[in-house]
């Protein structure tokens, strides 16, 4: 069994003085199916039968989601900032680690697991999710390949945080 931890790179300083940036990169490109494989066992069957979509979060929310929505046959959504995807769309304001943003979604149905590479603070998975049910989504679950813990026990609603690496 590959420990993903280990092939998660530590870049100090990054994007600005005093972040510790956890990049996924070595682990997506030397391990992705372990990546992966990780992720998807984060549900169960019963679990994966009672999703129809996978929306991930922009960007690299992107790329674990729709390599898993691939792999399980499921549909696809993109969680986007503000101004990427042609109307009609939703949309909602939130505040970052580092300031504020607006993402954006087109509207669609289904049962939705919501997924991201990184859950720091929480604000970006909560936003999304809230996005998620004004566009016509039900969440049934929430997915980060990594979650630092700066949030103990993160939760959305009655939806705890599924994670396949935590610091």
């Amino acid at each position: 069994m590959i420990d993903l931890k280990k092939l998660v790179s530590d870049v100090p300083d990054f994007p600005r003085p005093g972040i510790l940036f956890r990049d996924i990169s070595p682990l997506l490109r030397d391990h992705f199916d372990a990546a992966l494989d990780a992720l998807e066992s984060l549900l169960t069957e019963v679990d994966w039968s009672g999703v129809d979509v996978l929306a991930g979060i922009e960007s690299r929310g992107f790329i674990l989601g729709a390599a898993l929505a691939a792999r399980r046959h499921k549909g696809f959504a993109l969680v986007r900032k503000q101004g990427k995807l042609p109307p009609p769309v939703v949309d909602v304001a939130y505040e970052l680690e580092y300031g504020s943003g607006v993402l954006e979604m087109q509207r669609g149905h289904g049962r939705v697991l919501l997924i991201d590479d990184v859950l720091a603070t929480g604000g970006t998975m909560t936003a999304s999710a809230d996005l998620c049910v004004r566009a016509g989504y039900e969440v049934m679950a929430l997915a980060a390949l990594i979650d630092l813990q700066i949030v103990a026990d993160f939760r959305w609603r009655t939806l705890s945080l599924r994670a396949a690496i935590k610091y």
